[in-house]
């Protein structure tokens, strides 16, 4: 294995500290406001794209950073020690950035991507539907050919930023049932015919909107299509591929900033005469919350190299950093709760929300179960 992968350069060094800086000032401290008002500060995440972060990586002919899948880690790993929700979304709007940047067209580019780098407009990824989550290829939204439009009809579930975004990276069905049937279209968030479903309420994730996406009779010039008809199963799962690193490294951040708090705290609470991090079994507990986290980093610092590289087993690698920094960001988030004891509970310490948060990526961009069938099949392949 590749040993540059366990040390970072000067320059992401100072691309890690740039975004901590933005974070700790930025993000931190306005997160639980953010989370108990259903608020989501538009504001701050437009501040963001003026470091970059608008299109991480995409291209710079249209406004992009260029940078690396790693580069991007340990951004969306930085801004999730601030919050969660507000670096998981951004992070889609770079997934959906890129899908433009790796599979438009010249025109397409230089139409939408300066809008999205520059988060004059952002981006919403619409996969999921009220009847397909993790079978994905089964979805039923249709695009139907009228001349130099299509004409789109169905209802997309769970889209994160529904009704505020600007632009729509949509999967719709072209052609006959599963995945070579299936387009991407580019919709606008003016268009007639689109319009959005109530917010749902949520566990956590509550400073972005999430709702249904819903298309009746939306028209749609066909130069709005990414690529040909029936590649958009294809790129949406090449966009994927980077998503899962992402959700990966928000999960890293959220569960360190959990150890981090845990550490603050049991040095200084006392019980039994004495500070709460003297006792053995609380000190093992942190050892190991630190051990996994930092597993996890590895794991997903690896496999985003591999991505870069284009490896062929990138995809594999992807769903493991995945599934492994998930479930040891969520964990850890929780342990960290329990050494808080009753005030682990309460809103004001910050750590239940973290809790809530990271829940749910264990959910989206694949299930970690879908996770664990992307890498059975890999290996089994083998």
């Amino acid at each position: 294995m590749d040993n540059s992968q366990f040390s970072l350069s000067e320059e992401q060094i100072a691309i890690q500290d740039m975004t901590r800086e933005f974070t700790n000032e930025k993000v931190a401290p306005f997160a639980l406001e953010w989370d108990r008002d259903s608020h989501l500060p538009l504001n701050t995440i437009r501040e963001t794209a003026t470091l970059g972060m608008g299109g991480v990586y995409v291209q710079e002919d249209v406004g992009g950073s260029d940078l690396s899948r790693l580069d991007a880690a340990l951004i969306f790993e930085a801004l999730a020690t601030g919050c969660p929700a507000f670096s998981a979304f951004i992070s889609i709007h770079n997934m959906a950035a890129w899908m433009i940047d790796r599979f438009g067209n010249q025109d397409q580019r230089r139409e939408f991507l300066p809008k999205l780098t520059s988060m004059e407009w952002i981006a919403s990824y619409c996969l999921t539907e009220p009847g397909s989550g993790s079978d994905a290829a089964a979805l039923k939204t249709r695009a139907v050919r009228d001349g130099d439009h299509y004409v789109i009809n169905g209802t997309k579930q769970f889209i994160s930023g529904a009704g505020v975004n600007e632009l729509y990276v949509v999967m719709v069905r072209t052609g006959d049932d599963g995945p070579r049937g299936i387009s991407t279209l580019l919709v606008p968030k003016d268009t007639p015919g689109l319009s959005f479903g109530a917010a749902e309420r949520k566990m956590g994730w509550n400073m972005q909107p999430t709702a249904q996406v819903i298309f009746e009779d939306c028209r749609i010039p066909v130069d709005n299509r990414l690529s040909q008809e029936g590649e958009g199963f294809q790129i949406a799962m090449a966009g994927l591929d980077g998503g899962r690193l992402n959700i990966g490294a928000c999960s890293l951040g959220g569960g360190q900033s959990a150890l981090d708090k845990a550490i603050v705290y049991t040095g200084e609470r006392k019980a039994f005469g004495r500070n709460i991090d003297q006792f053995q079994a609380l000190q093992f507990k942190m050892a190991d919350m630190a051990t996994e986290l930092e597993a996890a980093r590895v794991l997903l610092y690896s496999a985003a190299s591999r991505l870069d590289r284009e490896d062929h087993d990138a995809s594999k690698f992807c769903a493991m950093a995945k599934r492994f920094a998930t479930d040891v960001g969520s964990s850890v988030a929780n342990e960290a709760l329990q050494l808080h004891g009753g005030y682990g509970y309460l809103a004001e310490y910050g750590v239940e929300k973290i809790v809530r948060d990271l829940r749910v990526h264990q959910i989206l961009e694949g299930t970690n179960e879908i996770m664990r069938m992307i890498i059975a099949r890999k290996i089994i392949q083998q």
